[in-house]
């Protein structure tokens, strides 16, 4: 079932000049890459034996979820605001060197939507169950690559306003471990600034996730 959303009146909306705008490039999305610490998120999630690719899955979107930037989409032509976002994520198949894209409903703690989410990813036959819905965050790991830059496919679809997010290798650095942290936005509902708060959000999590 979708998520509840409340259609947004662009005669009042402060940003109705701006999405305007952005919506009409030939390229409305954009992508920024930082570095995060995940010295303190590693050892706990190494701790509890937790999946680290889905723990990442579910801070990025516990983060993201927390900025209303992050949460508009178009639907049907209209801008909308969602009440809250779920989540997809990219899975690899060891055997055939695959992915799956596996879609999971938001939980409220950590270990909760890591369970659930490899439950899901484990019982998945299929490689792609149908398109996406409007309610996700797209999350997807490329631990090979400790990448400083990283782009996406475009489909063409200017409406498409689903972001992505993305993390590299992890390294050594200064005695801390970090690890390149990626997201691709549409500029009509996202701006620079909103990607710094997700970037702070981020790290305060990282640095201090809930107990598990």
């Amino acid at each position: 079932m979708p998520n509840h959303y409340q259609v947004i009146d662009e005669t009042t909306w402060k940003r109705a000049m701006h999405c305007a705008v952005f919506r009409d490039s030939v390229e409305p999305a954009f992508c920024v890459t930082f570095e995060a610490d995940i010295t303190k998120f590693l050892q706990i999630v190494k701790r509890e034996g937790l999946s680290f690719t889905l723990s990442m899955a579910y801070a990025v979107c516990r983060c993201a979820n927390g900025i209303e930037a992050f949460r508009y989409r178009f639907v049907d032509g209209r801008i909308v605001l969602f009440d809250r976002i779920d989540t997809a994520f990219t899975w690899l198949e060891p055997e055939t060197e695959l992915f799956q894209v596996v879609n999971v409903p938001m939980r409220n703690g950590l270990r909760e939507y890591v369970e659930a989410a490899g439950k899901a990813a484990r019982e998945q036959a299929a490689y792609f169950t149908g398109p996406l819905g409007n309610d996700v965050f797209q999350c997807s790991a490329m631990p090979w690559v400790a990448y400083t830059h990283i782009s996406h496919t475009n489909s063409g679809k200017k409406d498409n306003a689903t972001p992505l997010f993305d993390w590299g290798k992890y390294s050594e650095k200064d005695g801390r471990i970090v690890m390149p942290v990626s997201v691709q936005a549409h500029h009509s509902f996202v701006d620079g600034i909103h990607i710094g708060r997700f970037a702070d959000a981020l790290q305060a999590y990282l640095d201090n996730p809930e107990c598990v």
